[in-house]
């Protein structure tokens, strides 16, 4: 396993292809990854905070082990990144309890669809923040997308479990949207398992004191489930995911994102037996259809 990150992390050419669509592979994958990570919010019988102090934990010591097994230092080049890196490890704790208690009170359709409208945030927020321009298409995309995840929503009552999931996953959303574009500047500079050590790290720190006012009684399943989750699907997606972002933007990655909902309603039907209904599949077909608009219009630019 560390062989395959070492080689995933370390190697210029492994794909032959320009860096553009190189970056578009890997933030394909790496929205798989985060799919199928919805999954461990039903599988693993802890709570939302618990399981995401798991996740984060097993990922940044396997990280630390991949940088100590090559040898490779993991100092900053600047002490203010230090700050900004601990900012961005607090907005992560944030992001993934959020999503995971969407999950738990819902389900994997709603949570992972909800998050989808991250990308609603990033369009007004990256242009301000980077002094780019606005670009309409981009807003249609965003409309069209919040569009789809509004059709799951049953009804605005705060009493109805898919409302309350609604709006976790609008909070993560956010917390998300933000966190990415925080993770923009990172990738010019850093590698992006470097960037995840450090936010992976301090979330794990942030989010320690959940055990101690919960004390969580952990099986053997809930162990290897926050280990697949934490080394697979939280040290490879959000290392391969901030990858991607050297040739992506911050807007079309979004998009691309919205993949995640359709990967995980696919998983829990298979592995939870979840069926989603006409609502779920209308939205997310929507969401679809813009992710691959999205997608194929970055590659032409």
């Amino acid at each position: 396993m560390i062989r395959i990150f070492t080689r995933i992390y370390g190697s210029e050419g492994i794909f032959d292809m320009n860096q553009q669509k190189k970056s578009l592979l890997l933030v394909h994958i790496a929205v798989l990854g985060f799919g199928l990570s919805g999954l461990f919010g039903k599988l693993v019988t802890q709570p939302a905070v618990v399981i995401s102090w798991g996740r984060v934990f097993c990922s940044s010591i396997f990280l630390f082990l991949l940088f100590r097994i090559r040898r490779q230092s993991v100092k900053l080049k600047a002490g203010k990144d230090f700050l900004l890196l601990l900012a961005a490890g607090v907005i992560l704790a944030i992001h993934w309890t959020t999503f995971m208690q969407s999950i738990q009170v819902s389900t994997v359709a709603v949570g992972t669809l909800t998050f989808s409208t991250y990308p609603l945030f990033v369009t007004f927020l990256e242009p301000y923040i980077y002094h780019e321009r606005l670009k309409k298409s981009s807003v249609v995309c965003a409309c069209v997308m919040l569009a789809g995840v509004l059709l799951i929503v049953p009804e605005f009552q705060l009493g109805n479990a898919m409302t309350r999931g609604v709006i976790w996953g609008m909070i993560g959303s956010f917390s998300y949207a933000v966190l990415s574009l925080m993770n923009r500047s990172f990738s010019d500079r850093y590698p992006g398992a470097l960037v995840s050590l450090y936010e992976q790290g301090t979330a794990a720190v942030v989010l320690l004191p959940a055990l101690f006012f919960l004390h969580p009684a952990f099986t053997g399943r809930d162990i290897a489930g926050l280990i697949i989750l934490g080394v697979a699907f939280t040290a490879g997606a959000h290392s391969l995911f901030i990858e991607g972002l050297k040739h992506v933007k911050v807007q079309t990655a979004g998009i691309i994102s919205g993949l995640e909902s359709v990967y995980g309603i696919l998983a829990a039907f298979f592995v939870l037996r979840e069926v989603p209904g006409l609502r779920e599949l209308t939205g997310g077909a929507v969401i679809l259809g813009v992710v691959f608009y999205s997608t194929l219009d970055s590659a032409k630019e």
